[in-house]
């Protein structure tokens, strides 16, 4: 594992943080959270300078719109985003993350002309829906129908947590298209118009006030055929190669930003008073925050190396799951440490005066969505049981 940058990655490193320090300044102020199409204009905006620059799509293929970086200059890139203080992906995030690089490995050349151009350049958004309000963790046992009908599917039934499904152009679709197969065996990846007839969204307001999410009916919504992605009862397989991209390096933003929260805990700490002083004077505090601090780092010692794997071709499960695993035990420590040196400054979400208290109680509230995102924390155990120490597998 290389922890140090090549004269290359230096040099790819000192160009961006050149643009980053150019253009991040110029940026408007971001919008209310709350305010789905006020934050997809914002997010256009940021993507279509990313665009402009030859940024966008920085890990794809060249050949299909992107700047073909190598994993360690992308990891940079997320590196110096994070250090920029500049947005992130936003309601990019499926189509740049999940269903354009799906396109790429699976798609059809027709289908990746028709929609890779506008993932990169941030004019089309996509939504994902793939959970269902009875198949969360077990996504097989999904229940939407979709059914044959000349050059099209009919596809009824309802996905939960659709993620930025109010704005959204497109949704990467699981049905299931054969009931009497085995339930990994008839599902089937489709791309679904969110203007087709028979959609209603229905926004889910979360804990933090935020409404990324929302809830999806289809009521014999018409799908050709022609959107399918790989064969018909082959979705499975494609949603894994989905999933795969999902659980590489979307995390790495998460953990710089858990970085940035220690950092700035322990200004705070040394600003709220614990009875006769700051709470920094606790030996307890400080070694909780000391010990964060260390595990995050560890954690981004384990990114690079996964990262070097990925370089040199090795699938890295058995870092790809600890990480997952390991990291979303310690946002949750993160979280409830926050929470006591805050004390009663945590009770609210807004930010007090002079005190930037708001995004320790978001991060609190947000941990428990880190544990269950991606593959919970259950699914990563099975994963290192079975694919790591050969244990039996869950009936």
């Amino acid at each position: 594992m290389e922890l140090k940058d090549s004269e290359a990655d230096a040099q790819f490193r000192k160009e961006l943080r050149v643009w980053l320090a150019d253009v991040v300044p110029s940026l408007p102020s971001p919008p209310d959270p709350r305010d789905r199409w006020a934050s997809r204009r914002f997010d256009e905006t940021w993507q279509r300078l990313q665009y402009d620059a030859g940024y966008a799509g920085i890990a794809w293929p060249k050949a299909h719109g992107g700047r073909g970086a190598t994993p360690t200059e992308h990891l940079i890139f997320l590196e110096e985003l994070a250090r920029a203080d500049a947005p992130d992906v936003g309601c990019g995030f499926v189509g740049q993350g999940h269903a354009g690089p799906t396109l790429i490995a699976e798609g059809s050349d027709e289908q990746r002309a028709e929609h890779l151009p506008g993932i990169l350049d941030g004019t089309k958004v996509w939504c994902q829906g793939f959970s269902e309000p009875g198949a969360g963790s077990d996504l097989a046992g999904l229940r939407t129908r979709a059914v044959r009908d000349g050059d099209e599917y009919v596809v009824t039934g309802q996905k939960i947590w659709t993620s930025f499904a109010q704005v959204a152009d497109y949704c990467e679709l699981l049905v299931r298209t054969d009931p009497d197969a085995p339930k990994h065996k008839g599902i089937t990846w489709l791309i679904l118009p969110m203007s087709s007839p028979g959609i209603e969204v229905r926004e889910l307001v979360t804990l933090q006030g935020e409404a990324e999410f929302a809830e999806t009916y289809l009521d014999e919504v018409r799908v050709p055929v022609a959107n399918r992605v790989g064969e018909e009862n082959d979705g499975w397989r494609v949603a894994m190669v989905t999933l795969s991209f999902e659980r590489g390096t979307a995390f790495v933003p998460e953990m710089l930003e858990s970085l940035r929260l220690v950092e700035d805990l322990a200004r705070l700490s040394e600003r709220l008073r614990r009875g006769r002083g700051p709470a920094w004077e606790d030996a307890g505090i400080r070694r909780e925050l000391g010990t964060v601090a260390a595990e995050l780092d560890a954690l981004w010692a384990l990114t690079k190396r996964n990262v070097t794997r990925g370089e040199s071709g090795t699938v890295p499960i058995v870092g790809g799951s600890s990480f997952k695993l390991y990291y979303a035990d310690v946002r949750h420590r993160l979280g409830d440490l926050a929470m006591r040196v805050l004390d009663q400054a945590g009770l609210v979400l807004e930010d007090l005066p002079d005190l930037t208290v708001g995004r320790h109680v978001e991060g609190s509230l947000h941990a428990f969505a880190v544990s269950i995102a991606a593959g919970s924390s259950q699914v990563q155990r099975n994963i290192l049981a079975e694919r790591v120490l050969g244990l039996p597998k869950e009936r």
